[in-house]
């Protein structure tokens, strides 16, 4: 939307501070006539080049009750296919693996990045938000969410509440959210380190079997996250308003990725074994935020920057911009460029060397590692009769994974492993 005024201004960018938690979107209910209803409806897909293919569908409703009260829900369901890294490296000779589920196998050829192909997933997620006016000055809002996959139950509860000073040109909120997750994985969750039985090392089924339970432990694990945020809003002039926020998580419980394993080579590079990975139980993480928003005479400009460091030492910086340029009262235009620079976690591992001692935690996951990744996107969107709107949106996104300073011995030399990964999203939105 244009930037008409200063209370405006400050309303968007509170929407824009509560969704940083990742929950409901803290809506003002001023902003919506009595009795209101709207609604927005979206198709969104995600493709990367030969790896995981996305499809999700968005709706959200919200329904004005008065002028201080405004109910917001959502629906998101995705369903995830194709194939991920399994966090193995690329060999000179093709290699198989076990699946999770411990019935089948699947195998790479050599010189190619093992994936995964048994990667597919459909997932469910519900959300409502409650905000209420209570004064001129003092806003609140309260939410529920909850998501099922396969192998992934969540549950959360989110609430903030806002206070207006300076004539409206200043606000401080604050707002924090409680999620409990469970996790069941296919197949059981792998002993940490312990070494993925292949069927080909033994003459039975019934062996291979009872070596493969023997790398699993039964029942699920849960784990809990707790986020705050603190944010300030100040309107610094007629069209330009800062937003600075400070964000606390702290995680604990079964963060390891059951379905990441580990290369074990030899002085020549080569495999001897595939061991499952094993994470900290918690994690401590601070996040820095400040952004600015400006209307121009045709159009609205952002600039953002964002700091997160955690115990991990997984560390990183995020600048972004958007810049929305109204070709007519009924008809604009979007541009949205994005930067991200992380610095690998201090237990990141490419691969592991056999002899030495394995280390307490150790992961091959390349989205831990050292990486780079740049957004590129354009969207258009068109006001139609009625107060609907139509939007399109495209985007190319890519991931460039980085070696983090790991000596590569023999053959590892020859190979790519650090493979960068593309990816294309489109989204078609409805607004009625």
């Amino acid at each position: 939307m244009q930037l008409k005024n200063r209370s405006n201004i400050s309303k968007a960018l509170a929407i824009a501070s509560c969704s940083l938690l990742g929950h409901s979107s803290q809506v003002n209910a001023g902003d919506e006539k009595p009795d209101d209803w709207k609604v927005d409806a979206a198709i969104m897909y995600y493709g990367e080049e030969g790896r995981v293919q996305a499809l999700e569908a968005i709706g959200n409703v919200q329904k004005a009750f008065g002028d201080e009260s405004l109910l917001d829900m959502k629906l998101v369901v995705d369903s995830l296919t194709g194939a991920s890294a399994s966090g193995a490296v690329a060999q000179s000779q093709s290699q198989t693996f076990t699946r999770p589920s411990g019935d089948g196998e699947y195998e790479t050829a050599p010189g190619e990045t093992p994936l995964d192909d048994t990667f597919k997933d459909t997932r469910a997620q519900v959300s409502a938000n409650w905000a209420e006016i209570l004064s001129p000055v003092w806003k609140t809002n309260v939410g529920l969410n909850a998501s099922k996959e396969f192998d992934y139950f969540s549950l959360g509860f989110n609430a903030g509440g806002e206070r207006s000073f300076n004539k409206d040109n200043t606000t401080l909120a604050l707002s924090g959210a409680y999620t409990f997750d469970n996790v069941d994985p296919v197949g059981g969750r792998p002993v940490a380190f312990s070494s993925m039985a292949l069927r080909g090392d033994y003459d039975t089924e019934e062996e291979y079997r009872a070596a493969f339970d023997k790398t699993r432990m039964e029942g699920s694990q849960d784990k809990k996250t707790m986020d705050m945020m603190l944010s300030v809003t100040q309107v610094l002039s007629r069209r330009w308003l800062f937003q600075a926020n400070y964000g606390l998580s702290s995680v604990s419980g079964y963060m390891t990725d059951p379905y990441k394993i580990l290369s074990q080579v030899d002085d020549t590079g080569m495999t001897q074994r595939y061991l499952y990975e094993s994470r900290p139980d918690s994690r401590l993480k601070h996040s820095f935020y400040m952004m600015t928003k400006g209307a121009l005479d045709a159009g609205v400009v952002d600039f953002s920057y964002r700091y997160s460091t955690d115990d991990w030492d997984l560390n990183s910086h995020t600048l972004e911009t958007h810049y929305r340029y109204y070709f007519s009262g009924r008809l604009y235009g979007q541009l949205h460029l994005r930067y991200y620079r992380q610095q690998a976690a201090n237990f990141y591992r490419p691969f592991l060397m056999a002899g030495d001692t394995l280390p307490e935690y150790a992961s091959a996951d390349y989205r831990i590692g050292d990486m780079t990744t740049y957004t590129l996107g354009l969207k258009f969107g068109q006001r139609l009769s009625g107060g609907h709107e139509m939007s399109y949106r495209l985007e190319y996104y890519q991931q460039n994974p980085e070696n983090n300073d790991t000596e590569l011995v023999g053959q590892l030399q020859d190979h790519d492993l650090f493979p960068e990964v593309k990816a294309v999203i489109a989204q078609v939105s409805y607004s009625f």
